[in-house]
């Protein structure tokens, strides 16, 4: 671990993470490789299960008829993680088993074989905690089925003498295991925080939450890079957001105890400071919104564009201010929902009416809004509005720096853009000057 961290115990909150130095805005605080990881189930056809990345096109392993990767040398890498679990996968057919349960698998078979584990300095699997015993029986009872499938998944290929060889004692009943997977993984995101994995950084998992936090986490394929987004001075404890902090404090905290099981007291939390904001505008005008997003979300999980597109239009032409929360995220989906459809000047409308609402609820550098202003750069170039689209770019690429890191994948492509709306601003300006001269 990087001298820049110490473990600590954090008032209030038990076990943390503080700054062992003086940390700078922008600053990569600490990376790290996962204990044990796994792309999502929903993606397991787009996305390489060795390097994390999208490709069009993948081969799939012949046994298990699951894994995909990106080529020969892939699969050839990835192999000796996925020797066992293949022969899982292939016992279980047609069944594929949960995230959490694969990936509870895939720790232990890394620390059945010693060359494939990671040491970690300040914590590990042992001191992860379950929260076994301040859940709810109706929730003990979901994880309770997913302890039963784990056992059946690894029944023909690790043994209980394995088992009990292999994990620490806290961790050797399936039910406690599958309990801090559950509570202490991390979804790992591509650069623009679309979701195609989960992974285990048990050190990492010692970050406590704030919902306005100094540190924020990027990936580049399954590497964690922890990075400041706010000075950071010696002693001072380290917090990412566990959630998507882009919501009430009442669902927030609700998100909270259900899943991590504590009631946040940061400091946006007790002054409920953003609330009044959120709900912009006259409770009757904006209600039939918030009412209509979980229908929305159904339409857009099963990718109906024009139907989502239709309904967002005629909800979005009310007169509910943009700030509003319900409108901002409604709004999002019609950026969606043009996109697909090819509506691109609809989407840019709709993008262009984000961009002074996501400052107000991102005062710090944040990925999601360098996200969101690299989306709408993107819409306003291939639109030939150059000059919008450069003044985006710019704006983005100061805050995809400090978020994702110089080097970071995202960071060189809007390096690119920029320049190529400056040499097409040259290319036309030449243009215009040969016209003149004429």
């Amino acid at each position: 671990m990087a001298p820049k961290l110490e473990r600590f115990v954090s008032p209030g909150k038990g076990d943390g993470l503080r700054a062992a130095a003086r940390i700078q805005r922008g600053e990569l605080v600490h990376s790290a490789e996962p204990l044990a990881c796994c792309v999502s189930n929903k993606l397991s056809r787009h996305v390489c299960h060795h390097c994390f990345s999208r490709q069009e096109t993948l081969l799939r392993c012949s046994q298990c008829k699951m894994a995909r990767y990106c080529n020969t040398t892939c699969q050839k890498q990835a192999w000796i993680g996925h020797k066992r679990e293949c022969k899982c996968l292939k016992n279980l057919l047609p069944r594929i088993p949960t995230d959490s349960v694969r990936l509870a698998a895939r720790i232990i078979f890394g620390l059945l074989n010693p060359s494939q584990s990671r040491s970690e300095e300040l914590f590990t699997l042992e001191d992860h905690e379950s929260h076994l015993s301040s859940m709810s029986e109706q929730k003990k009872q979901g994880l309770s089925q997913l302890a039963s499938m784990l056992e059946l998944y690894l029944q023909q290929e690790v043994s209980d003498l394995e088992v009990t060889s292999a994990l620490p004692p806290s961790c050797q009943e399936p039910l406690s295991l599958i309990a801090k997977v559950t509570c202490n993984c991390f979804t790992i995101s591509d650069g623009e925080l679309q979701e195609i994995g989960v992974g285990l950084y048990p050190s990492l998992s010692l970050l406590n939450h704030d919902c306005r936090p100094n540190c924020v986490m990027v990936f580049v394929g399954t590497k964690l890079h922890l990075r400041a987004v706010r000075d950071i001075n010696p002693e001072e404890e380290l917090t990412i957001s566990y959630i998507e902090t882009l919501s009430l404090t009442e669902d927030r905290r609700r998100q909270l105890e259900d899943q991590y099981h504590f009631t946040c007291h940061c400091q946006l939390c007790d002054s409920q400071e953003k609330d009044g904001l959120m709900l912009s505008g006259n409770e009757s005008t904006w209600c039939p919104l918030k009412e209509a997003l979980p229908r929305l979300d159904g339409l857009k999980a099963e990718s109906d564009w024009p139907a989502l597109l239709e309904n967002c239009s005629q909800l979005l032409s009310t007169d509910v201010p943009d700030e509003n929360l319900y409108k901002l995220k409604m709004t999002d989906m019609a950026i969606d929902a043009s996109i697909h459809l090819g509506h691109w000047e609809e989407a840019l409308g709709y993008g262009e009416k984000t961009l002074p609402v996501y400052r107000q609820y991102y005062p710090d550098p944040h990925p999601v809004h360098g996200v969101q202003l690299m989306r709408v750069g993107k819409l306003q170039h291939y639109l030939e509005h150059i000059e919008d689209a450069l003044d985006t770019f710019k704006q983005a690429f100061k805050m995809i720096k400090l978020t994702h890191g110089v080097d970071h994948p995202m960071t060189t492509d809007l390096l690119m853009k920029m320049e190529e709306c400056r040499s097409e601003l040259d290319q036309k300006s030449s243009s215009c000057l040969r016209i003149e001269e004429k």
